[in-house]
């Protein structure tokens, strides 16, 4: 038998969208006297709620929540301000004696507070340089100088995702070295344990459908209007996020309310391949089934024995 290694001091618990790793991370804050560290890019802004599936106050049952409603919609989400937030608020949680849960399907984010990873500088000149040669020569010529200059950085980033390789282009411009060596080591900055959930791809599916149809139930245009009057369209990354890009399209009457779900969908299933792709490659996950009756007792169990420490 494989020795434990020291107690976890935080507790992960991550997974696909739509596994259950909200209710997951209060019942165990509840049986573990603990508090919630949200590991969520979204879920960073206020009154982003309907579309991004923020649990609602009740739902929290009295735990406390970090790193949720803490951006103003304008505002772009920073990983490095995320990953010094996230970490003093760690580290106060285990100061005040309680379990420190990170909750969320942001794999970067949970990364970024849990490993030892750096964070590259910035440049507002350089970025908007870059951000210039992207709306003159298109997303598809800055993937291909990317892929000239880091091959490992332009497989990982898909061909569309302008904001990520704006960022890794403008890494290697200031640090002379591929954007690839900045990326985080599978090495834990304190002693940690990671929860998976998962479920089957169809199951998913499934509940990522009746998900949107629930958000549009639940109000999201009527969300997303007011979010407008606040600035939602001159933020740069609250106005990208799946779901309000397309309630946005719909408002705008770019989309009809159907192809706006269906969009939705699409790109929710999207991004959960994605999870799946980036949390299954993590070896030191320890997974579980979300559909699991006794779901919160293995999950307990597994932190009070603790497990063979491999990060």
């Amino acid at each position: 038998m494989t020795p434990a290694g020291p107690p976890a001091e935080v507790i992960g618990v991550v997974g696909p969208t739509a596994t259950g790793k909200s209710d997951l991370g209060v019942a165990l804050a509840l049986a573990l006297d603990g508090e919630v560290v949200g590991a969520d890019a979204s879920q960073l802004y206020r009154g982003m709620d309907i579309g991004t599936a923020k649990l609602a106050p009740a739902a929290r049952r009295g735990v406390p929540h970090h790193q949720i409603d803490v951006l103003d919609v304008r505002d772009e989400a920073s990983l490095a301000a995320y990953q010094r937030a996230a970490r003093a608020d760690l580290a106060g949680i285990r100061d005040r004696g309680r379990t420190a849960l990170l909750v969320g399907g942001s794999g970067l984010y949970v990364r970024a507070a849990l490993d030892r990873l750096e964070i590259p500088p910035t440049d507002p000149a350089v970025r908007a340089r870059l951000t210039e040669d992207l709306q003159r020569a298109g997303v598809g010529v800055l993937h291909e100088r990317l892929a000239a200059a880091d091959p490992q950085a332009a497989a990982a980033i898909e061909p569309q995702n302008d904001r990520r390789i704006v960022r890794a282009l403008e890494v290697i411009e200031l640090t002379g070295r591929p954007f690839s060596a900045t990326l985080p080591s599978r090495d834990f900055v304190r002693p940690s344990m990671l929860i998976g959930l998962r479920a089957p791809r169809d199951l998913l599916d499934a509940r990522i459908g009746t998900r949107v149809l629930r958000m549009w139930a639940k109000g999201l245009l009527e969300e997303v209007r007011g979010l407008s009057a606040s600035g939602l369209r001159e933020g740069r990354t609250a106005s990208r996020a799946v779901g309000y890009a397309q309630a946005l399209g719909q408002l705008d009457g770019r989309l009809t309310e159907a192809q706006a779900q269906q969009e939705t969908s699409r790109l929710t299933r999207r991004l959960v391949r994605r999870q799946e792709s980036w949390f299954g490659a993590d070896p030191r996950i320890h997974w579980l089934d979300a559909e699991a009756p006794d779901l919160l007792a293995q999950a307990t169990a597994l932190v009070r024995r603790g497990i063979p420490d491999n990060g």
